[in-house]
């Protein structure tokens, strides 16, 4: 099997085979949370009108946004797991519009399959590519950042029957000015407790697979088996 490691919306047009559209901080580590706290599906769109717009048109539906990582007026939950996981989701559909995970997943042409992930769901959206038997596979890092590579990293390593040393994957991360003041809770809508949420790998044992619906993206929970041994 081909990978192929491709960044942003750039990166997700070029897409070849079966697509993984990596969002570790935060939307897609939000989906997950959002779906292990029993929300029915993620929506996702590209623009905080489209995701107003569209949890108006669905009935009990939550909305989480943000603009270029800060908080958008009138909308309580900011691409937050720590939000996440404290809202009351079981049965619901979580309405997602981010700056880098959802625009990139938007990006992926026709034809070509999609899972989210992040390292939450890793090794699990590792098994459901596997399952699919594809000849290509084209990890995408929705942004150019150190969190979203060390995840598609640890992702190849794990397809390439390998121990990958994540630690080692988030140095880069941990030794940045930007992962120093997410830390110190200086960052809206960002409470330090996102990182401690993002960075676990492996918490949650389902992919997230992405369909195309009219007006927006479903990302729904696929769980996998549980691993012998």
């Amino acid at each position: 099997m081909e990978i192929i490691h491709a960044i942003g919306i750039e990166g997700a047009r070029q897409a070849r085979g079966l697509a993984v559209v990596i969002d570790v901080l935060r939307s897609f580590t939000v989906s997950a949370y959002a779906l292990a706290g029993g929300a029915r599906e993620c929506r996702l769109v590209t623009t905080t009108d489209d995701a107003r717009a569209l949890v108006a048109a669905t009935p009990g539906a939550v909305i989480c946004a943000e603009e270029e990582g800060l908080p958008v007026a009138g909308v309580a939950i900011s691409n937050s797991p720590t939000q996440i996981r404290a809202a009351e989701l079981k049965g619901r559909v979580l309405v997602q519009r981010s700056s880098a995970g959802t625009p990139v997943a938007s990006a992926v042409r026709e034809g070509v399959d999609i899972f989210a992930a992040s390292l939450v769901v890793a090794r699990a959206t590792v098994q459901a590519c596997l399952s699919r038997h594809p000849s290509t596979l084209t990890l995408i890092a929705s942004a150019d950042h150190p969190e979203d590579h060390a995840c598609a990293r640890y992702m190849e390593a794990v397809i390439k029957g390998e121990s990958p040393d994540l630690d080692r994957l988030l140095r880069p991360l941990r030794a940045s000015d930007r992962y120093s003041h997410l830390m110190s809770g200086a960052w809206p809508g960002f409470p330090p407790t996102d990182l401690e949420l993002a960075l676990e790998p492996d918490r949650f044992n389902f992919a997230m697979p992405v369909s195309r619906e009219a007006g927006y993206l479903r990302l729904t929970r696929a769980d996998q088996p549980t691993p012998k041994g």
